[in-house]
């Protein structure tokens, strides 16, 4: 597996176990014996999951968990010596995807590695599967109903996401003003064909800055295409 895991643990021992394993699996360890270095690492490097100890010399556990959550989307398996469940609940809150209890069988922690990295990918796989890429670094993110552009949010009214969203979907159809207005404004809309091409306009003004290509072909006296 090409994936790193950082070791946020302050006993050499349990690091030594836990990379002679995670090693054996095929992944990549970087180790920290304080949280200040572990949350250095993270800052530095591509850290694709964190074990991380909830008793460290420097600093607690939960405040290196809170502080990677708050600005990182990076699982974070604790290692707890309390059997506590307010603490195990508490770590949960705070950030963290799944705990351990010491002492702990080390199969058991690279099961729960396993696990936790495959749920991830497949998160990732479903969010890209609700992704559409369109030109002009043009991207919907179809669960959320976000429009991006480069690395800016665009701000449409729920009819202009819709007919944007349509057109998208079926890119290089030509889709008349009547269809436009069946499935985005329903049968029940008393307006005419001129609020598509008001609508239209607005997508355009708001997507569109000089120097891009158009994305949405006028087809004169019949309707519109997305390219």
């Amino acid at each position: 597996m090409d994936k790193t895991i950082l070791i946020i643990e302050d006993e050499e021992d349990i690091r030594d176990i836990l990379r002679h394993y995670l090693e054996k699996e095929n992944f990549k360890v970087r180790e920290a014996e304080e949280g200040k270095e572990g949350i250095r690492l993270v800052n530095s490097e591509d850290i694709d999951l964190i074990i991380l100890d909830l008793m460290l010399p420097d600093t607690s556990g939960y405040d290196v968990c809170k502080d990677i959550s708050l600005k990182y989307n990076i699982p974070i398996i604790m290692l707890t010596a309390k059997n506590d469940i307010v603490d195990k609940l508490l770590g949960l809150e705070l950030g963290a995807d799944d705990y351990v209890t010491k002492p702990f069988d080390v199969r058991e922690v690279i099961a729960r590695v396993k696990v936790c990295l495959k749920r991830i990918d497949s998160l990732k796989k479903q969010r890209t599967a609700n992704v559409i890429q369109l030109p002009n670094s043009i991207k919907i993110y179809v669960d959320s109903r976000e429009v991006i552009k480069g690395e800016n949010v665009i701000k449409l009214k729920p009819k202009e996401y819709e007919l944007l969203l349509m057109l998208s979907l079926n890119r290089k159809i030509v889709l008349t003003r009547e269809r436009l207005l069946e499935k985005v404004w329903g049968f029940e809309f008393e307006g005419d064909s001129r609020t598509v091409d008001v609508h239209i306009q607005r997508i355009r003004k708001k997507l569109q800055v000089k120097g891009d290509k158009p994305i949405i072909e006028t087809v004169f006296g019949v309707g519109y295409k997305m390219l």
